[in-house]
């Protein structure tokens, strides 16, 4: 039976370890790969069924969930039972089309979004066959050996073999706020009925997060089986809304309010005017239904994801959708110098001891202190500096002395301390050795190494000590110290990292990236200030800074001690005045970020550290790396798949083209659809027949809707790349009512011409308006996706493309058998033709005109 199906889980935490190993078949090598796939063949994926993915039938039904869709069908079958079969025919085709349309657009766009999904893994270190190796989490099975970090998301549920100073975060599961600490010597002997995971100190649980320490465990529930598993449906979060989501949900109800009053407004004026009730219903719902911005949600889904796919391929991947929009609006974005202004690439040039020279021994102290492991296939994982020092010539010179010790415990590295120590054995004899940051080490040294002799610290040699490292980090090196002290205990804790002495530093370099300084310089070019938070000294930060030419704001570093000291207001004024930060705690990044916030920008954050977790849920749009840690990727809106600011800034362009293609539907649709119901409603007072039959209304919607879903990928202006986009209601507002005026003044224009002049029958009026109000919103697209001239701004090849095609097809039908027979069409006169021609031409110009005097009003007004 697998060990997943079985009820009584209670022996899978109270069982001894020997018994358990023994009982999952498993041991301290881990399992083989054989054994390995033939377990995840029984026990499936390791991951929790989400509700998100929709299916082609919920995505179809979906597309007749309007309302308004629904009232119209119902309409339409009204209609076909009092013999108004073809008409009735005709529009449920059109809506079957509509719906056929959108379910096609949003489909693919669901697809891109599983497609997304495949950029992102969790990764997960594992002992296979006496070899650590690294593997996507969703592998793993009951038996795996496994190691946890601190910063780690414990991917499954398991059993603790051994651990340091680990606590875990259990939040997420049981709502604690107090990381719980863990011993794997403890055993519940509660029944599983009432075991509650809080109660559990020997296990680790899926979905928590390690707080502290290290630990090596062994798997013994995946997927739905685990706590998280079985409470998922209860865990579930919604998503908080982006401001973007928030806008839309703005505009769509200001839509709504102008389309119930004008469709009730149009109903009454058709009925007491004594054009029938059933005839004014369904042509003011199809009204209703037509100036309905419906493909919205599709357009916007198909600008996201399009951008979103584009970004992927750039190693940009937003964890979802609307993280585009918010990426494209940052003004300020906030990062490390690591790996944005240099290459993360670590080297270790040298080490010595306190008299200068080259002393091996310092060297085998850093390598015995060290958390850095070698994968099977042969990637060394860990933090930069432990990388460092096992990859130099010199450590690999140094495996015999090394061999001659022992490591027997471990303090792991921790942000607090900036520092780890190891109690190593050699013989008889044991040494606790600590290694980090050199103002981490001087702090617990009381005593230095000189000559091969030990002495105690004073006044005059810690200033030479500090002075001598300065000298190095004033070069741009980054410097690391190591001390030790002879101990008699068999265990070690940090506790006991005090009285130590001093022997020694190793110096790393990590050179500038070339790509640097033109990447800060295009950055610049797009209305982005860049903000260094930076947890090394101030001497290698300048250095680094100068080397790819960023400016220091008034020449000044600010230290964390510094901003310890400001109140509030003044730690606001500094976080604005100054782009350079050195030597913070992951409070004071966090703190930044906040104020940086309340000062009105928007703010995006890059960080792959535990440490960085605070500011990058802090952030407006949290950004990490893929190869940072599994808290830092959660907290965060965006993940790079390779850490670069030139990845960012594509990010952030791709984002504004997004946000501008989305922005030139609206204004497109509000003036020209809202446009043609102003006309509409004033109309209707004075005509004796209805302006145009509902199936002519849901066909020049059918119609006009290609070019709009075209827009979603249209070319945009390099100058709206300049600047951060911003929603603006009171934009759309003024737009909608400058250019649903001119809109309506054109239409009455027309009208009034083909009733006093030309005396057009009721089809040829409705086939002359038809045509006029699909090719006004057709034209009118190519003056107002641009705020520049017309013709600067260069529309796309298949914006071209498509409303070609569909300026074809809006004249072509309408004087085709088929228009005539389906849609009541009737052929105008070539006067009439000459006439919508000139007023075409007359409307793009006055279009033009007034697009740039409202550009520039509003310019001024900013």
């Amino acid at each position: 039976m697998p060990l997943q199906a079985q009820k009584d889980h209670s022996w899978l935490f109270t069982s001894p370890l020997p018994e358990l190993m023994a009982k999952l078949g498993t041991g301290e090598k881990g399992l083989g790969h054989p054994e390995a796939l033939l377990r995840f063949a029984e026990h499936g994926r390791n991951e929790i069924p989400t509700g998100g993915k929709r299916h082609a039938l919920h995505i179809l039904t979906s597309q007749f969930s309007n309302a308004l869709i629904l009232i119209l069908i119902a309409a339409a079958a009204i209609s076909f039972l009092l013999g108004e079969a073809i008409e009735a025919a005709v529009i449920l085709a059109i809506v079957l089309f509509n719906a056929l349309l959108g379910f096609v657009q949003e489909y693919r766009a669901e697809r891109a979004l599983e497609e997304l999904k495949g950029f992102l893994t969790m990764k997960a270190k594992v002992m296979r066959e006496g070899e650590v190796i690294e593997v996507d989490s969703r592998y793993l099975v009951p038996g795996d050996v496994v190691y946890l970090n601190i910063g780690d998301i414990v991917p499954a549920d398991m059993r603790l073999v051994w651990c340091e100073d680990f606590a875990v975060d259990e939040s997420a599961l049981t709502g604690e706020s107090v990381p719980a600490l863990k011993n794997p010597a403890e055993r519940s002997d509660i029944i599983f009925s009432g075991l509650q995971p809080q109660a559990i100190r020997n296990s680790a649980f899926m979905g928590t997060v390690v707080a502290s320490g290290e630990a090596h465990c062994i798997v013994v529930a995946t997927g739905k089986a685990t706590f998280f598993g079985r409470a998922a449906s209860l865990l579930e979060k919604e998503e908080p809304s982006s401001e973007f989501e928030r806008s839309i949900r703005q505009f769509s109800a200001f839509l709504l309010k102008i389309t119930v009053f004008m469709t009730a407004f149009i109903f009454a004026a058709n009925y007491f005017l004594g054009k029938g009730v059933l005839d004014s219903f369904v042509f003011a719902i199809a009204l209703a239904v037509g100036i309905t911005p419906e493909v919205l949600p599709v357009v916007m889904t198909i600008s996201l994801s399009h951008g979103a796919l584009k970004m992927a391929k750039k190693s940009v991947v937003v964890k979802r959708l609307s993280a585009m929009e918010s990426l494209g609006n940052i003004d300020t974005l906030c990062c490390d110098k690591t790996g944005t202004l240099t290459e993360d690439s670590l080297r270790l040039e040298r080490f010595e001891n306190l008299d200068g020279k080259k002393d091996s021994k310092v060297l085998t102290y850093a390598i015995l202190c060290n958390s850095a492991k070698m994968t099977k296939g042969k990637k060394l994982i860990g933090r930069g500096v432990d990388k460092a020092i096992l990859q130099s010539g010199e450590a690999k010179n140094l495996m015999r002395e090394v061999e001659r010790f022992t490591v027997v415990d471990v303090n792991g590295f921790d942000f607090g301390r900036r520092r780890m120590s190891v109690l190593a054995r050699e013989g008889k004899s044991k040494i606790l050795i600590a290694k980090g940051a050199p103002d981490s080490i001087l702090a617990i040294s009381s005593h230095v190494v000189v000559n091969g002799k030990k002495r105690k610290f004073d006044s005059p040699l810690i200033a030479r000590l500090r002075a001598k490292a300065e000298a190095w980090e004033k070069g741009g090196l980054l410097v690391i110290a190591v001390a030790e002290k002879q101990v008699e205990k068999a265990t070690s804790h940090k506790e006991d990292e005090t009285g130590m002495a001093l022997t020694g530093f190793l110096m790393f370099s990590d050179p500038p990236k070339p790509s640097a300084g033109e990447t800060l310089r295009h950055l610049q070019d797009l209305g982005v200030g860049v903000k260094i938070l930076s947890g090394d000294s101030q001497f290698v930060t300048r250095k680094i800074c100068s080397d790819v030419g960023l400016g220091i704001a008034e020449d000044k570093i600010v230290s964390g001690s510094e901003l310890e000291d400001l109140s509030p207001q003044e730690a606001d004024d500094w976080a604005t005045r100054y782009n350079v930060f050195a030597r913070l705690t992951p409070e004071q990044k966090h703190a930044i970020v906040r104020s940086l916030n309340r000062e009105g920008h928007v703010v995006g954050f890059l960080g792959d550290g535990v440490n960085d977790t605070p500011a990058l849920k802090a952030a407006d749009v949290g950004i990490s790396v893929d190869s940072g840690t599994d808290v830092a990727k959660d907290a965060a809106d965006v993940i790079l798949l390779h850490k670069s600011l030139t990845a960012v800034a594509a990010g952030i362009t791709e984002g504004r083209k997004t946000f501008s293609n989305i922005m030139k539907y609206i204004t497109n649709t509000v003036s020209a659809n809202y446009g043609n119901m102003f006309t509409v409603a004033f109309s209707s007072l004075f005509l004796k027949f209805i302006p145009l039959l509902p199936s002519q209304i849901l066909l020049n919607n059918f119609l006009t809707d290609f070019p709009m879903i075209a827009v979603s990928t249209d070319n945009v202006d390099a100058k709206a790349l300049h600047k951060p986009g911003r929603w603006s209601m009171s934009y759309i507002r003024k737009f909608m009512y400058v250019f649903g005026i001119l809109s309506s003044a054109f239409d009455l224009l027309l009208i009034v011409v083909l009733i006093a002049i030309f005396g057009a029958t009721e089809g040829v009026f409705r086939t002359s308006w038809f045509m006029f109000s699909a090719l006004t919103e057709l034209v009118v697209l190519f003056s107002l996706r641009t705020r520049l001239p017309f013709y600067k701004g260069r529309p796309s090849r298949w914006l071209l493309v498509i409303s070609g095609v569909t300026a074809l097809l809006c004249v072509l039908i309408p004087l085709s058998t088929f228009g005539k027979a389906f849609f009541g069409f009737e052929a105008p006169q070539l006067q009439v033709f000459a006439l919508m021609t000139g007023l075409l031409a007359l409307y793009f110009l006055v279009v033009e005109f007034a697009k740039l005097a409202l550009d520039r009003k509003l310019h001024a007004e900013a």
